[in-house]
């Protein structure tokens, strides 16, 4: 019995001191694996969100379009990879502090304790944001855009565009001097995705008969989504991919502040969502009279964008009333594309162009070190720059070989006319 006590004291202990340890940190080692791991693990969740694109481009389109999609999306993450290791993450993080832009040099290995993190989970972290802004473009110009000067159009996004855009801030260039804050990327990936799909989509027309030739859009029948449970499939799949998206981007896990703040982080991302989608459901039914199911899809992928420019600094209130906002300009904005005769395919350019506005004006609300004049400015600057760079690159492709399939082969559908592979053997 005497020893059984002792050992129980000593358990004790032993627990006492290593809780009261772990509030002063961890050695430099411990922290550089927890560190690492949390890019990883954030790195994987996002390339997840890939297949969450993937999923729900290929539901909002018509079946006649399904295997392009896929063809698309996996192309696009290809093609992203290899651009973001060959010049993109130099040309982010090569960057003169308060610079405009870095340097066009393949990446490489420089991983040392000093830094707290590997430089190759670095690496794979940032380039599946890359590819998260490549996808968005997709589902805006789908049934319509060639697929191969579509792929041109993303490996100039991935591998100079979007890393010169988005090492203004993370990569300490004139904007983080600036004060612009945008946490995980509610302009710098999603408003910036948005505009270049805005521009392509300008450039490129809506699909034939989308609108009347009074300007009204026509009836949906024609352009019926293929498969709605596909796309609401697609949009759990990004909810969880978001996860690693807002998470990830606290950059460590290897203090209590941190681990308290990731999970923070992960609390303040699902109420967003969650509001988004409600958002959605109640304007649906007030409006039209109908729970338009696709609205709900699309509100949460607007709470989720509208957070991610500040998911830490939120209280849970704040973070549900962000969301819903973001649902209320997802559902508007979709209106107003309508209205300007602009074919969305998927609403890609509301859900993460207008809410990704959203959410970055938001930051000062909850972020007192930040202002609304910092806060424009870097929206401005994004925005402006990606859209007129990338409307500069479509126009060229357009006139030269032409980025838009035949009157006919849209008829036909993309599958039969891009791939030669149909994805369902029952036409709409």
């Amino acid at each position: 019995m005497p020893k059984l006590k002792l050992s129980l004291l000593s358990m004790i202990g032993g627990l006492t001191l290593i809780s009261s340890s772990a509030y002063a940190g961890v050695d430099a080692e411990v922290s550089y694996i927890l560190n690492t791991l949390l890019f990883l693990i954030g790195g994987f969740l996002v390339m997840w969100m890939a297949a969450g694109f993937a999923m729900l481009e290929s539901g909002l389109v018509t079946s006649k379009s399904v295997s392009t999609i896929a063809a698309k999306n996996i192309g696009l993450y290809a093609i992203s990879g290899l651009m973001f290791w060959l010049v993109g993450y130099n040309l982010a993080y090569g960057i003169p502090e308060g610079g405009f832009i870095g340097s066009f040099l393949p990446w490489s290995d420089a991983s040392s304790i000093e830094t707290g993190y590997s430089d190759g989970s670095d690496w794979f972290f940032q380039m599946v944001f890359c590819a998260t802004t490549c996808s968005i473009v997709s589902g805006t110009l789908a049934e319509r855009i060639k697929i191969w000067p579509f792929f041109l159009f993303c490996a100039l996004l991935a591998g100079v565009i979007y890393p010169i855009e988005m090492g203004w801030q993370w990569g300490g260039g004139h904007l983080a001097a600036a004060g612009f804050s945008d946490f995980a990327g509610s302009t710098l990936v999603h408003s910036a995705g948005a505009a270049a799909a805005l521009a392509g989509a300008l450039l490129l027309g809506p699909r034939l008969g989308r609108f009347k030739e009074s300007g009204e859009p026509a009836t949906m029948e024609p352009f019926a989504s293929s498969s709605i449970p596909l796309a609401t499939l697609g949009v759990f799949i990004l909810w969880m991919g978001w996860f690693g998206f807002n998470g990830g981007s606290q950059l460590a896990l290897g203090t209590f502040e941190d681990s308290t703040a990731v999970a923070t982080i992960f609390i303040n991302t699902n109420l967003a969502a969650c509001a988004g989608v409600m958002a959605c459901a109640i304007i649906s039914r007030l409006v039209s009279g109908k729970t338009d199911v696709v609205m709900m899809l699309n509100g949460a992928l607007g709470g989720l964008v509208a957070i991610t420019a500040e998911p830490l600094t939120p209280s849970p209130i704040m973070a549900i009333i962000i969301g819903g906002i973001g649902g209320l300009v997802v559902y508007y904005g979709t209106l107003l594309l309508i209205r300007f005769k602009i074919d969305d395919v998927v609403g890609a350019i509301p859900v993460h162009g207008f809410a990704g506005i959203w959410g970055t004006l938001a930051v000062p609300l909850t972020n007192s070190g930040t202002n609304f004049g910092s806060q424009l400015y870097g929206i401005l600057w994004i925005n402006i720059f990606v859209f007129v760079v990338a409307f500069i690159i479509w126009y060229l492709m357009k006139i030269s070989f032409g980025i838009r399939i035949s009157e006919e082969a849209e008829k036909l559908g993309t599958d039969k006319a891009e791939v030669g592979v149909m994805a369902y053997s029952i036409r709409d």
